[in-house]
């Protein structure tokens, strides 16, 4: 399909297909967190972001490049408050796993439906499925890597740090998904507090 050229009442072409993607990003994200439950489609996000299907198809090759799309910026969004969060809290470990973990709880608690469709939705679905993985593994390796940078030799090594880190975001997933769907009743410092137990005690040994 062709790309509008020229620019309309001072916007680019670009800025206008750039505005219009966000609108279907968001517009992705909420018809995905329906509480209803029922099932994304394009009709229903065009709908959602009042833009025609070819406007969808500018942005997007399928449903699923716009859901794994939404998947994709959730999980660096996640990355971002939580590296950020563990660098400001300084070089003590203990303070560095609270401090990442409550701006992951906090980024949750802010806007529940992205952790419901990116942990829980994107699980059901067998066209994210590997993408899913794909993140959850990444989450598991940088876990690792950080439990190296901040224990040192003194840590688990490269393998022993891999099969902690996969044991740490894979618990990590459960928690989120039972807390986010109801099944279990905590508070948000409930988790903050059993998930850096459970980092520290993972990646203290040797």
């Amino acid at each position: 399909m062709a790309v509008q050229s020229g620019t309309y009442r001072g916007v680019s072409a670009e800025d206008r297909a750039a505005e219009r993607r966000e609108r279907l990003l968001e517009a992705t994200l909420a018809v995905w967190a329906d509480p209803t439950g029922a099932r994304p489609t394009m009709t229903r996000i065009c709908a959602q972001a009042g833009l025609t299907e070819r406007y969808f198809y500018e942005s997007f090759r399928s449903l699923d490049d716009a859901l794994t799309a939404v998947m994709d910026r959730i999980a660096t969004e996640i990355e971002e408050v939580s590296l950020a969060a563990g660098d400001a809290a300084g070089d003590d470990p203990a303070a560095r796993a609270r401090a990442s973990v409550l701006a992951f709880v906090e980024y949750l608690t802010a806007d529940p439906r992205k952790g419901r469709v990116a942990i829980i939705e994107a699980g059901a679905m067998p066209g994210l499925r590997a993408r899913r993985t794909q993140l959850l593994r990444h989450f598991a390796h940088r876990s690792a890597q950080e439990a190296r940078d901040i224990y040192g030799v003194g840590g688990w090594g490269p393998r022993e740090g891999e099969i902690a880190g996969l044991l740490f975001i894979g618990g990590m997933a459960e928690l989120v998904s039972a807390w986010l769907d109801g099944s279990l009743e905590a508070t948000p410092e409930e988790l903050v507090d059993a998930a850096t137990t459970m980092f520290l005690g993972l990646h203290a040994g040797g």
